[in-house]
């Protein structure tokens, strides 16, 4: 049976794809008008949060809106209904309507953003253009009689720990003896109080985000059939997974920056750009990054790409670019629209996964402020 989902339900799916943690120190994601515990009713998916876009909600049914940009971007020293950002907060207090924001998080998501944008553009081989958030990584070694290893295993690898890849539940076992000898007071899995014990047992080793690292430590001890488990967390300098903002990928046949800007404007729907010669005789080489990109010139570069693609480039940013090599396409921060659809379809897939009965809808309040004449 389908549970019908709160504002909290839906966030829970947010984060376990955009979690917070990739956000940037200035950024004011998460839960920014409303309560948790709410009644999500329908979900409504929108870059901006406008006046329009609250009023559509409700007229939805909607309970939450679902925002990449902040609405409440600066901390408000006060709440007058005679400004825009008054009224948004008063229509969605009247209507009972919470307001969730993912937006720098949802940048550098994998399956985010800026995905979406690398994939509608057809690029491949796509990477990261700029590291931003690094997860620390453990290995956990804990010592194991031999009959209780396949429990302890399993309750480690369902916890999270040992996903490496496309690959879960991953261990190195190597069998030893452990020594001890029980005390007063002790009630020992094997052995005597006041006797030393030599046990066979099996180290089973690990590795694991340090995001899950509390989940796994208490699992392991949950399943261990010692009163005082032996194990030990190492760190680790390598990583499984880089997480950044910005794709780099490669377009499947090079092409001149003329083709290329039309190529651009029909795949994300732009009536118009600009544009800025690097001086690339053919374009192969693509970065990508959704928003305002004007300070990434450098890291575009850094990853030897022939253009970038990124909105509100200024006069000074785009002067450098082409002293460097590098052209730049710039069709508008509205491109980022791309996120209401590809929000509303994740969404759905995840709710139907965790039994979550919830219906999305995707904004048809156009944002954009500019207009091309």
């Amino acid at each position: 049976m389908e549970k019908k989902a709160t504002v909290n339900d839906i966030i829970r799916l947010m984060e376990n794809w955009a979690p917070k943690k990739f956000a940037y120190d200035w950024d004011p994601v998460g839960l920014q008008i409303g309560r948790p515990d709410a009644s999500a009713g329908k979900v409504l998916v929108t870059l901006d949060v406008t006046e329009e876009v609250v009023i559509e909600a409700a007229e939805a049914g909607a309970g939450l809106i679902i925002a990449h940009h902040p609405p409440l971007f600066r901390p408000l020293k006060s709440v007058r209904t005679d400004t825009p950002n008054g009224r948004i907060v008063e229509l969605c207090l009247r209507h009972g309507i919470s307001v969730y924001v993912s937006h720098t998080n949802l940048d550098v998501a994998p399956g985010g953003v800026n995905d979406m944008l690398a994939q509608k553009l057809g690029l491949s081989g796509i990477s990261i253009m700029e590291e931003t958030y690094r997860e620390p990584l453990f290995k956990l070694a804990v010592f194991t009689p031999h009959d209780s290893v396949e429990k302890v295993r399993k309750a480690l690898g369902d916890a999270g720990a040992g996903a490496i890849g496309e690959y879960t539940h991953c261990s190195y076992e190597l069998e030893g003896t452990g020594r001890f000898t029980p005390s007063e007071g002790a009630d020992p899995y094997i052995g005597s109080v006041g006797k030393e014990e030599a046990v066979s047992e099996t180290k089973i080793e690990v590795v694991l985000t340090g995001s899950i690292r509390t989940r796994v430590e208490q699992a392991m001890i949950e399943a261990h059939p010692y009163e005082e488990p032996a194990y030990d967390f190492f760190v680790l300098d390598q990583r499984l997974e880089e997480y950044g903002i910005g794709r780099v990928g490669h377009l499947p046949e090079a092409m001149s920056l003329e083709s290329f800007a039309e190529h651009v404007k029909e795949r994300l729907g732009v009536p118009a750009l600009r544009a800025v010669d690097g001086g690339n005789e053919k374009i192969r080489t693509v970065a990508v990054l959704g928003g305002s990109g004007a300070k990434y010139v450098g890291a575009a570069i850094g990853k030897k790409a022939d253009v970038l693609v990124t909105g509100d480039i200024d006069f000074h940013s785009a002067q450098d670019a082409a002293n460097l090599g590098l052209s730049i396409v710039d069709p508008g921060h509205h491109i980022e629209r791309i996120m209401v659809g590809g929000v509303r379809e994740r969404l759905e897939k995840d709710a139907e996964k965790a039994g979550i009965s919830c219906g999305f809808i995707e904004s048809a309040i156009v944002t954009e402020p500019f207009k091309f004449m």
